[in-house]
């Protein structure tokens, strides 16, 4: 699972490891369609990778 941001004054969508937190303005992706992602033209992509164990949703903070 990944957590989706956009910064548009950017043109940049970043994609990095499940937030701990909820977050207004991100998007908790399944892997399968953060694997997909794809972004408008002329956007370009950040793709953090997680270095540490994954992230329990169910631990998540609401």
């Amino acid at each position: 699972m990944s957590t989706l941001t956009y910064v548009y004054a950017d043109s940049m969508a970043v994609l990095g490891p499940l937030s701990r937190a909820a977050e207004p303005h991100s998007y908790d992706l399944c892997t399968k369609h953060s694997d997909r992602l794809s972004v408008p033209q002329g956007w370009q992509v950040i793709r953090h990778m997680s270095l540490g164990g994954a992230v329990d949703p169910q631990q998540r903070a609401r």
